[in-house]
């Protein structure tokens, strides 16, 4: 029998689809190099949310440290949350959480010395397998043994994740928290989606006016920078974004650059997510642009191939949004992608995704900072599950 470890890497996860709704965790115990499985965990656990569902898992991982007789343990997550709760920087302020991160504290007042390190859900595949693998298993699909129990003779070798080896891409626990691999209800669109989360940047001072604000490139002012926190912060507590990418513009930029930082990703610049060009209407309001050219204003508002005076038409915004979204498309297939842009650039994709045509711009509301999600298939099938979010603001 293996000799008792004294330090141990635990790895967590869990997932939900629907959150809440069917979910599960997974759980893995590492030997200190990481080189060999001590001990496997996987359950689903009816409904449940995936803040719930990652706590689960950690606690199994730490009862399977527990019987490995294991005095150190290294605790890495791609939860943020739960990280950052448990190391005492967040507060537990959730009635269902609150419990069961007193249950996580009791285990780790079993051992001599505990840390937790967040890490991007790239690098923690062998627990989100084990997630999903307990939320198929609660669906009625088979899947594999466990390798290793906790407690067992020996253990076996650690294997490289599909993502480090080439392989495959691993299935993310955000894929199986909003059902990525179930087409969209009734449409019978077919195949995994590239789910692009279209984030609005946050506050500027043209913002505060609602004036046209286009290439004219304001900062983000003070309660921006906070909206572009908050929203970072949600990001990294959901998980599973695989690229962030943005509009050049300084507002969107800042916007992205805080939620990648928080991701432990790189925001890239995508020229065609700018917003439009207001032309002479530049920093103008509704009403002042309206009072100082009323003909071409209301025919703007009733032709979307008509530009502002010396500006872009939404017609040919839509020209470029349909470009980079096709791009997203083929660099990213089945992933999910963080964009961060503008009011008429997130209505365009979302009308893309819709498939209605230009009244939805006049329509539809955005507020700043507001998060939206468009699925795009790779049979042509799409599907919008949200709109105008804000309840992390």
């Amino acid at each position: 029998m293996s000799a008792r470890p004294d330090t141990v890497v635990v790895e967590a996860d869990g997932g939900s689809r629907g959150n809440p709704g069917p979910a599960g965790y997974g759980a893995v115990v590492f030997d200190a190099e990481r080189a060999e499985v001590l001990a496997e965990r996987r359950a689903s656990i009816g409904v449940a949310t995936n803040n719930v569902a990652e706590y689960r898992g950690l606690i199994a991982g730490l009862e399977a440290a527990v019987e490995l007789g294991a005095a150190r343990v290294e605790v890495r997550m791609d939860s943020k949350l739960v990280v950052e709760q448990l190391s005492g920087r967040w507060k537990v302020k959730h009635a269902s959480m609150i419990p069961l991160a007193e249950e996580a504290r009791g285990l780790v007042a079993k051992f001599d010395a505990v840390t937790f390190t967040w890490i991007p859900r790239a690098r923690n595949s062998h627990a989100d397998r084990l997630a999903n693998e307990a939320m198929d298993a609660a669906a009625g699909v088979e899947v594999p043994p466990l390798a290793a129990e906790a407690g067992g003779v020996g253990g076996r070798p650690a294997q490289p994740s599909p993502a480090a080896s080439g392989a495959g891409r691993a299935v993310a626990s955000e894929d199986s928290l909003n059902g990525r691999d179930r087409a969209p209800g009734w449409t019978g669109a077919r195949g995994a989606p590239t789910r692009l989360l279209l984030l609005r940047h946050g506050r500027t001072a043209l913002s505060v006016e609602r004036r046209y604000s286009g290439p004219g490139n304001p900062p983000l002012d003070e309660v921006g920078e906070e909206q572009a926190a908050r929203a970072a912060a949600m990001l990294a507590t959901r998980g599973g974004i695989d690229a962030v990418v943005c509009s050049p513009l300084a507002r969107a930029h800042a916007t992205a650059t805080a939620a990648a930082a928080a991701l432990g990703l790189r925001a890239e610049v995508v020229d065609d997510l700018i917003e439009t060009d207001f032309g002479t209407w530049e920093g103008l309001t509704f009403t002042e642009a309206a009072t100082r050219d009323p003909d071409a204003h209301a025919a703007w508002l009733g032709d979307p191939a008509l530009p502002p005076p010396g500006g872009e038409s939404f017609a040919a915004v839509r020209a470029r949004i349909e470009r980079a979204r096709d791009d997203l498309l083929a660099r990213f297939p089945e992933r999910t992608v963080l964009v961060v842009s503008h009011v008429t650039p997130i209505k365009t994709m979302l009308q893309l995704a819709l498939d209605v045509g230009p009244t939805l711009l006049y329509r539809l509301h955005l507020d700043l900072a507001a998060l939206s999600i468009a699925e795009f298939y790779p049979d042509g099938g799409a599907s919008v599950r949200l709109v105008n979010d804000t309840s992390y603001l």
